[in-house]
């Protein structure tokens, strides 16, 4: 579908489902930006977004800690956040080293 190193994008997306569903490219933009935004609004609510086959989407929170100043060794206080972390399914790990290589390669 496309080549090692590609990014892709939104518009990618978009031509994808344009391509493959069969909706105008209007709808099928509206349609990527719906998911998009769908699984944004989870993650901002703190929920953790899994996607069947693919992997998860989780937001973790971090406490505050002392961070170094790489330059000066000064110690700075990093102030508490939250941070998303993807972990990958079993599955699409699979996929992307090679092992299951029996779906369609579109």
């Amino acid at each position: 579908m496309t080549a090692a190193g590609k990014t892709v994008t939104r518009v990618d997306l978009c031509e994808a489902v344009y391509q493959k569903v069969g909706l105008s490219r209007t709808e099928s933009a509206a349609f990527v930006e719906l998911v998009l935004k769908e699984i944004t609004d989870c993650l901002e609510r703190g929920e953790t977004v899994k996607l069947s086959s693919f992997g998860s989407f989780i937001v973790r929170s971090k406490g505050e800690r002392i961070g170094r100043n790489p330059k000066t060794g000064t110690e700075v206080p990093i102030s508490p956040r939250r941070v998303m972390v993807f972990k990958p399914s079993a599955i699409l790990k699979q996929r992307i080293n090679g092992a299951g290589n029996s779906g369609s390669q579109d």
